[in-house]
């Protein structure tokens, strides 16, 4: 299947989902490696693995030097900034954050800064005024470490888009990630010349939700699955567009070569990609994946902005360009298990 190349930007594999827990009832095995098999072989070429507090920061981070095509954030998610002064020392807790985010750098992991934004649909778990400050707070980790921003904006557009005015010196550049907006809020959005907009199911729902994903120039735009959330579904505007599909089966019913029906992953990015194409009428849905990819890139992993990704991005030498990828990655991964083997044998003697 995998004749495209993208990456999935959102993927929350510290979710009890991919661990088969679901409500608190363990229903199979941890899945992890049976998902990302999907996902290669569907043509995702690297993930960046969420991370939403200290704690899933730092398992983010853990997933992420499991697999060489793995990534992560590092940040605080809206609705957890409380955890700053439940900590009881907010300044200890933003050092552990910086702390962190240099320690993934310098594994060559970490490549945001993020979950972080403002989130007015669920102020119950924490106040606009919490939420405000400590968005501000993670601007300066951003700063610090010349990292872009993983960002979250949920019906908070004119507060949002205020900080991002505020602290636009502060920060390299980012994706507002999960779009849902409207048209106005789009248009705000856009006007950050550094920002891109991240689309995943929940912003294929509605008309109103393809009207706005019609304004989105395709070379500000991102793919992403925000899973195990947001998938496709039959109900949504967006599905008559999708034409990639995979067999499933319910958690209860689990077959690890199955998806499970509910539970988004990162293979069905495709899914996304698909619909932005028919939506924004694409005839060349390789080209759409190929600006997405070296959008993608120029965030988040201007390293690879070289004479390679140019290619990809023209078209050209596309097949070599893949070998080449391939056996970079190939080596990071022999080099790791040299090394785990290595710690292996000399654990073993003493």
């Amino acid at each position: 299947m995998a004749t495209l190349r993208m990456i999935d930007i959102a993927v929350n594999f510290t979710d009890s989902m991919f661990k088969g827990v679901y409500n608190g009832k363990q229903c199979h095995l941890p899945d992890i490696a049976a998902v990302l098999g999907r996902a290669w072989n569907a043509g995702v070429d690297r993930i960046i693995v969420t991370g939403g507090s200290l704690e899933e920061s730092k398992e983010a981070l853990a997933i992420a030097e499991t697999d060489a095509r793995l990534f992560c954030t590092v940040g605080v998610h809206p609705t957890r900034c409380n955890e700053f002064d439940e900590s009881g020392d907010p300044e200890k807790h933003f050092q552990a954050l910086l702390s962190l985010a240099k320690e993934g750098i310098e594994k060559g992991k970490v490549v945001a800064i993020g979950e972080c934004g403002l989130d007015y649909d669920r102020t119950h778990f924490c106040p606009p005024d919490i939420q405000k400050k400590y968005f501000e707070r993670q601007f300066e980790l951003a700063h610090i470490l010349k990292l872009p921003m993983f960002l979250h904006m949920r019906a908070a557009a004119g507060d949002f888009c205020d900080i991002l005015e505020q602290n636009k010196q502060r920060f390299c550049g980012g994706v507002a990630h999960s779009f849902t907006g409207t048209p106005e809020d789009r248009d705000k959005l856009l006007a950050f010349s550094n920002l891109f907009i991240g689309i995943n199911g929940c912003s294929l729902k509605t008309s109103e939700n393809l009207d706005a994903l019609k304004g989105i120039p395709v070379d500000r735009m991102m793919i992403e699955t925000d899973s195990p959330y947001c998938e496709i579904k039959n109900t949504h505007a967006g599905k008559n567009f999708v034409k990639s599909t995979w067999p499933s089966k319910k958690k209860e019913k689990y077959d690890q070569d199955c998806l499970v029906k509910g539970r988004n992953e990162p293979c069905l990015v495709r899914q996304v990609l698909e619909v932005v194409g028919g939506c924004k009428g694409v005839a060349d849905i390789n080209q759409l994946s190929r600006t997405l990819y070296h959008n993608t890139c120029r965030v988040f992993f201007p390293h690879d902005l070289d004479s390679a990704a140019d290619a990809i991005l023209s078209g050209d030498q596309i097949s070599k360009s893949r070998i080449s990828s391939r056996k970079r990655v190939d080596l990071t991964r022999w080099v790791s298990w040299i090394c785990i083997t290595f710690h292996l044998i000399i654990k073993s003697i003493f």
